[in-house]
Parts: structure tokens; C-alpha cells; sequence
């Protein structure tokens, strides 16, 4: 769908699930949607303190996973952005202002990933990516929806983020 349904509303070209690396992609799509995009879900929703800790355990060990994967190249496949970054891109903008602190997910915070920090950075160079996140609306969204998890509501000032 990413590939071409948007064209005619002037997407920008580009194949982010090229056929030689679908297998691959699968693959990373499985493993981001489980652990990260829904771990950080599952341990701001859990109600006990297995629950959060299974949950957490298993984001962060993805994420260290992550990081020792982008080590050695830019991308999660190599060095053309792919549907898995898009995918992990949702969850990493969000992390350091709204998971850390809101989900607990806060055993580190992207920050302290050089490689998926610089990784982040240049997601947000993509054209036109960087125009699209607006970190007041995300914190107000998640800080002001979940009165189990805030019942105040009271949306944190920082952290400042340099996106």
C-alpha cells in the first residue's frame, strides 16, 4: 500500500517493500510490532508487576538488539529505508517524550542508543517526515487520554527534544 496508493495525491516515489527483501521485512515487521510498538503497550496498560516486567524486558532487549543491528549500517536492512523502519519510526519519535515516562519504559531512553539516535535523525531528514510530528499534540494526546495510567492529566513539560 506504502508503494503506490498515495501517488496519486503526490507521494514521493519509492519501494519500501522491494521484493528481495520481503522475507527480511516480515521477519523485522514481527519482531518491531510485537516487542516494541505493542511492548510499549503492554507495559504501560499491564496490571502487574509480572506483566510490566515481561513487557519491558523483552522492548528492551529488541531495542538492544536494534541498536547492535544499526551499528554497522544505516538502515534495518542495509541502505535504502524500508517498511520495518517506517514501522519502528512510530514508536522511536514518541519513546523519550511520551513511553519513558508514561509506559515506564524507561530502563533508557533513545537517547542513550547512539545508533538508533542517529538512526532517528536521519528517519527525521527524510523528506517531508520531520514537517509531520508534532511532539505538543503527541504529549498532550497520550498524557491527556488515560486517566487509568494519569488521572490528573497533567502533561510533562520536557523533555526537549531535537528533532
Amino acid at each position: 500500500m506504502m508503494n503506490s496508493s498515495f501517488d496519486h495525491l503526490g507521494a514521493l516515489p519509492g519501494d519500501f517493500y522491494p521484493q528481495e527483501k520481503q522475507k527480511e521485512i516480515d521477519s523485522l515487521n514481527d519482531r518491531i510490532y510485537t516487542a516494541v510498538n505493542n511492548g510499549v503497550y503492554k507495559a504501560g496498560f499491564a496490571t502487574t508487576q509480572e506483566a510490566y516486567e515481561q513487557a519491558v524486558t523483552s522492548l528492551f532487549e529488541t531495542l538492544d538488539w536494534l541498536e547492535e543491528q544499526l551499528r554497522e549500517q544505516k538502515y534495518l536492512t542495509g541502505t535504502e529505508v524500508v517498511e520495518s523502519d517506517w514501522r519502528l519510526f512510530t514508536t522511536l519519535v514518541r519513546f523519550d517524550a511520551v513511553y519513558v515516562g508514561h509506559f515506564k519504559c524507561n530502563i533508557k531512553r533513545i537517547a542513550d542508543y547512539p545508533n538508533l539516535s542517529r538512526y532517528l535523525s536521519d528517519l527525521l531528514d527524510y523528506p517531508g517526515i520531520s514537517a509531520t510530528i508534532q511532539m505538543d499534540h503527541i504529549k498532550n494526546h497520550y498524557y491527556g487520554s488515560h486517566p487509568s495510567i494519569n488521572p490528573s492529566g497533567v502533561v510533562p513539560i520536557g523533555p526537549t527534544l531535537d528533532f
